[in-house]
Formats: structure tokens, sequence, C-alpha cells
């Protein structure tokens, strides 16, 4: 799977891993920002993803796509998509063109608005990578949780550099008798739940 990354997806990563730097150089102000995990991170969820169980995959918080097009590598080698959902336009605009130009289109069903008006509606999931506004993980959390698979998992990023805004949801998550869950040291830090 990483070793026969599409020449298509690779040359959109490069662009916008590109994108992402310019913009942390620039101080572009941080709504606009991609702000996108990088790409070992990117591996890694690549990873989890091809070994989850049977059942659907979603993300909540797409960006320009570029998580997406990791997961969707998992996709290509399950032949299963990935629901994504992100509120901002110009980001749904940039995601528009990442699926299209990298030709994962088939792939990708990408759904613009808050995710948590479409969670309750989302069953069976078994993976789950959460990257967005982090006053809404816990949100997330507690409506994607009921719905997973038995094995299922959620990844949620950010869990070290950003630990402090996100104690209360580890904390949450750490007790909590349906999944056992630790943090894993790559990248900004990943919440790795497991369903039990």
């Amino acid at each position: 799977m990483l070793h026969n990354i599409p020449e298509l997806v690779k040359k959109r990563m490069k662009y916008l891993e590109k994108l992402d730097a310019e913009d942390r150089v620039n101080k572009t102000p941080r709504m606009e920002r991609l702000r996108q995990i990088p790409p070992e991170t990117g591996k890694f969820l690549a990873i989890l993803a091809a070994g989850a169980p049977k059942g659907n995959f979603i993300e909540i918080g797409t960006s320009a796509g570029y998580s997406t097009m990791w997961i969707t590598l998992a996709c290509i080698e399950r032949d299963c998509k990935i629901t994504t959902f992100e509120i901002l336009e110009e980001k749904i605009r940039l995601a528009k063109e990442t699926f299209q130009q990298s030709k994962l289109e088939e792939y990708v069903n990408l759904i613009g608005g808050d995710a948590r008006d479409f969670l309750k509606a989302e069953k069976n999931v078994s993976f789950c990578f959460l990257d967005a506004e982090k006053e809404i993980y816990e949100d997330c959390y507690d409506l994607v949780v009921p719905n997973m698979v038995k094995g299922g998992l959620l990844v949620a990023d950010n869990a070290i550099n950003l630990y402090d805004v996100l104690k209360p949801m580890i904390d949450k998550t750490l007790v909590d008798k349906r999944v056992d869950a630790l943090i894993v040291p790559i990248g900004k830090g990943e919440l790795v739940c497991r369903k039990i």
C-alpha cells in the first residue's frame, strides 16, 4: 500500500505539504491554514485503517483532503469508501480539487457541514479519524463510539501538542469501559481508541 502510492496522489500530497509549510511561515490566519497532519501520521493512519475490521470509514475535519488521501490508500486496498466532513467552504473547495486531481473521487464521500449533524446516522463505523476544532472533539467522540463495530478504531489528532486543551476528553476515553485507549507519540500525538 505505502509502496504503491499512485503518482497523482503523491503529486497532490507534495503540493499540499508545500502549501501547509508556507501557511506556517507566512503566519496565515489560523482558520485559513490547512493545519494538516505530517506524513508519518498519514502513514500511521493508512496502516491502522487497512487493518480495521469490516465497517464504514469516516473522517471529521477534511481540510484540503491531505489526511483523507492517506486513509484512502487503505480504501483502495479494501475496495471501500470514506465519508469525510468539512464545515469551511474554502476547504471544501480545496478538498474537491484534491480528490479530483488525485483521481480518488470514487473512494471519497465529502459532506459539507457540521459533522455533529450527521454522525448519529453513521452506523457500523470501523475507522474514524478526528481532526477538527478541538472544542467539538468530545461531542464527536460521544456520537461516534456508540456506532462503532467491535474492534473499530477512533483516532484523534493533537493529543500531545494540544494535550492541555484535550485533557478532559482524553481523560474520559482512558476510563471509558467501551474502549481501550492510549496516546501514541507520532506526529502531534494520536489518541487511539479501540471499541471493545
